[in-house]
Formats: structure tokens, sequence, C-alpha cells
């Protein structure tokens, strides 16, 4: 375990390590590392805000980001959504998806939210591990936070369609993780899910949405580029990335 030097990170009481390689999770032909930030009783909104800014997520408490030995195909990304231009199909998806009610909740367990994570999982994450959480799993990972965090449940009527776990930033929102009704039809909750954080962001003056890593060669991460423009942290600083440098990965 050792100090980050790096006079970017505002933040010298905080200590990183290097996890051993594991599995990675996207590319599955390929190992990865992360790097931990600790200790996390000192990882407020605020601190966490920077680590955001430097590139890392988190899980729960666990803050981290790509620490691979040989790999850059993660790509932290964000929106600036001031300059953010919706392309046909998003509007389309907007006007879909306008019926449906957002209410915040307390970061409290609902047992309709987990019934309705199950059955994300079990359909768009079958045999990733996640599919069988029990209760204390998803709770740790979702519903434990030391920053400021919003709950935010999407309803048709009486029926919960998707479920968004938002970090609140100085600088913009946070997409930690969002899940969703997956048997319903022709729906696009996850793409409505982003240009509701958008607006969201555009109202509050925030001039960020950060959506964790672009990952050209996942399927399950690549979709982010549909969002433009897209900054990416890239050798340390955020630049536009150039989607035509990417031409399968906006592919539905």
């Amino acid at each position: 375990m050792s100090q980050l030097n790096d006079s970017a990170l505002p933040f010298s009481l905080l200590q990183f390590y290097a996890t051993s390689p594991y599995g990675c999770s996207y590319l599955p032909d390929r190992l990865a590392r992360s790097q931990v930030a600790t200790p996390t009783h000192l990882i407020n909104t605020e601190i966490y805000g920077e680590l955001v800014r430097a590139g890392f997520r988190r899980s729960g408490v666990f803050t981290y980001r790509p620490w691979c030995d040989t790999c850059k195909a993660c790509i932290p990304v964000r929106v600036p959504v001031q300059q953010f231009q919706p392309n046909r199909t998003q509007n389309r998806t907007w006007r879909q998806h306008g019926n449906l009610e957002a209410r915040e909740l307390p970061l409290d367990f609902h047992e309709r939210h987990y019934a309705l994570y199950q059955r994300y999982q079990a359909a768009r994450h079958a045999g990733g591990g996640m599919d069988q959480d029990s209760h204390e799993q998803y709770a740790h990972f979702l519903l434990q936070s030391r920053v400021d965090t919003r709950l935010m449940e999407f309803c048709e009527g009486d029926a919960v369609r998707m479920v968004s776990i938002i970090d609140v930033l100085t600088d913009g929102l946070s997409s930690v993780y969002t899940f969703y009704d997956p048997d319903i039809p022709g729906a696009s909750y996850g793409t409505y899910n982003i240009l509701w954080q958008i607006r969201q962001c555009q109202e509050l003056e925030l001039p960020h949405l950060y959506l964790g890593y672009f990952i050209a060669e996942s399927r399950k991460m690549a979709y982010k580029i549909r969002f433009k423009p897209l900054e990416g942290r890239v050798d340390g600083t955020w630049q536009t990335l150039d989607p035509t440098a990417y031409p399968d990965s906006s592919a539905p």
C-alpha cells in the first residue's frame, strides 16, 4: 500500500493500492487489476468528486479505477450536458417514455426494487454472478454510500419500470447503476434514463454527467459513445472522443 504521488489529487490523507490480477468482467480473454482508494471513511462527497474526475468509480463504499498492466480499454467518460445534442432515436425514446413518473426515495431496501433487480439480472446478465445476488449483496452494492446519493424510482401507474442510483457531485451527476423491467417489448429504458439524467444536470446547472467507463470492445459498455459529444479521460486529461474512431461501438 502506498500514497499516490499526484499533485492533481488534493487528498494527501488517502492511500491507494493495486489489487492482484483477476478475470476481466468485460473482456473475458484478459486479466484486470484495480487501484483502490482507502480508507473509505475519509471519502466524502467532495473527495469522491475529485476521485471521479481522476477516473475513479465506486461500488458501494469501494472506490476504484482500472489499473491494468497492459490494457487501457476502459476509458472514463462524461457528457458535457450543455453541448449535448440528442439524435433522432434519442428524441423518439424521450417521447416514448415521457409518461414515466420519477420519484426520489430514501436510500433503503425496497422489496419491489430487489425483485425487479433479480428479473433484470436474470434476463440481461445471466451467468455473470450478479443474477444470484442475495439481499445483502444487493444492499452492499447499491445501498451503501458515504457520498450524496439519490435513489430514483420510475413508475408507470403502479408498476415500477426502472430504478436508478445517482451520486450528486459539485460539477455534475455520476450515474452509479440502473436496472429496469426487461420484459416490456420495444422499451428503451436505459437510453431514457441517461437522457433524464442529462436533463437533470441541465436543470441543476451542473456541467457534466459521468457515465463510468466506455469500452469499445464490450457490447455492454460501448453504447455510451452514442451520447454526443462524449468526453473521455485519456492519458490523464479530459478530451472529446471521436466517434469515428469507434465505428462498431454505436451499433444497436
